[in-house]
């Protein structure tokens, strides 16, 4: 497939966008592999006291 020539990107616009992307995506795993997040939402073990304090 053929990319018209006025929706073409040169290479630091493109490199610009990658940087983006990447950082999202650095920023998302972050968050969701947080340990102290993921412990603090994990549910309680199932052989384990749920009246225990």
């Amino acid at each position: 497939m053929k990319t018209p020539e006025n929706h073409k990107i040169n290479r630091k616009q493109a490199l610009k966008k990658m940087g983006k992307y990447a950082a999202l995506t650095a920023l998302g795993t972050f968050v969701i592999l947080n340990p102290k997040k993921a412990q603090a939402q994990s549910p309680p073990n199932p052989g384990d006291d749920p009246f225990a304090g």
